[in-house]
């Protein structure tokens, strides 16, 4: 392909992305600017609407000196306690999947599929009541659980050792070794892309859930993010300057990561093909 087709293409994918990148940069510029004066540029949309001029950093100073600040702590907490415990119960579920022959193991990968192709919001709420139940609300227990079991981690961790030639896991069995030997020093060692995947699915459920966290938290204390971020809009006023520096707040977090571990994420969705 020369270069005056090329050129064409990067000019329309330049434009698209700056089109898609607009409305977040006005949210980004209007976290710096007090209250509600971010819309006071908007009609007209003019260039001073994506530059915080005279803005300042009264938003995030008011919201890391109070409750948002342990709400972004007990987001954090939660979804890295998700992913060591949820990675954990997905690497072990995912080999007896791929690995392990056993009678009905067709029929259990085909309930793991069904699992996540239901929407957890419809179970949320009968769930929630049978936490309570177990004494279970407003605790961090009763908030993780339900995060640790996540059908298409395992799903993708399978695929992954789908792909790990078999001839791999004979020699290791003639040389002695135990199936928990193998995991840890045969598999584990070739799937750390899906194993960053797996991980990324699980803290981005936690980070970005609301309503399990609604019914189940319901004192401050136990507030995750989401939840601190609704919050923010009073019932006479709504002060969208806080409000747009939470948005920032909560998108800069799995943002950084994402671009940390971009490589590996795509590499862990790029093995998920159905293989034999």
């Amino acid at each position: 392909m020369n270069a005056r087709a090329v050129a064409p293409r990067t000019a329309a994918a330049v434009l698209v992305s700056v089109l898609f990148l607009i409305p977040l940069w006005w949210v980004v510029a209007s976290s710096f600017r007090p209250r509600n004066t971010a819309f006071a540029y908007t009609s007209p949309f003019g260039w001073e609407a994506l530059i915080p001029v005279g803005g300042d950093v009264s938003n995030y100073s008011a919201l890391f000196n109070g409750y948002f600040l342990r709400a972004v702590g007990n987001s954090l907490f939660v979804a890295a306690v998700t992913v060591v415990l949820g990675l954990a119960l997905s690497v072990f579920a995912a080999f007896a999947l791929s690995v392990l022959r056993f009678r009905g193991r067709e029929l259990v990968f085909g309930l793991v599929v069904l699992s996540f192709l239901i929407p957890f919001d419809a179970i949320a709420i009968p769930m929630s009541g049978q936490f309570r139940d177990w004494g279970l609300s407003n605790s961090y227990l009763g908030l993780i659980l339900p995060g640790l079991a996540n059908g298409f981690a395992i799903f993708v961790l399978r695929q992954f050792f789908l792909g790990i030639p078999r001839e791999l896991l004979e020699a290791a069995r003639i040389d002695g070794l135990g199936w928990g030997r193998i995991l840890v020093q045969v598999y584990l060692p070739l799937c750390r892309p899906a194993l960053v995947g797996a991980g990324l699915m699980l803290f981005l459920s936690q980070w970005q859930a609301y309503v399990w966290p609604l019914l189940i938290g319901t004192d401050s204390e136990h507030h995750l993010a989401p939840i601190a971020l609704a919050n923010l809009r009073r019932q006479l006023e709504v002060d969208f300057g806080q409000i747009f520096a939470g948005s920032v707040v909560l998108t800069l977090v799995p943002g950084l990561l994402l671009l940390a571990f971009q490589r590996h994420f795509t590499e862990s969705l790029a093995a998920t093909g159905i293989k034999d």
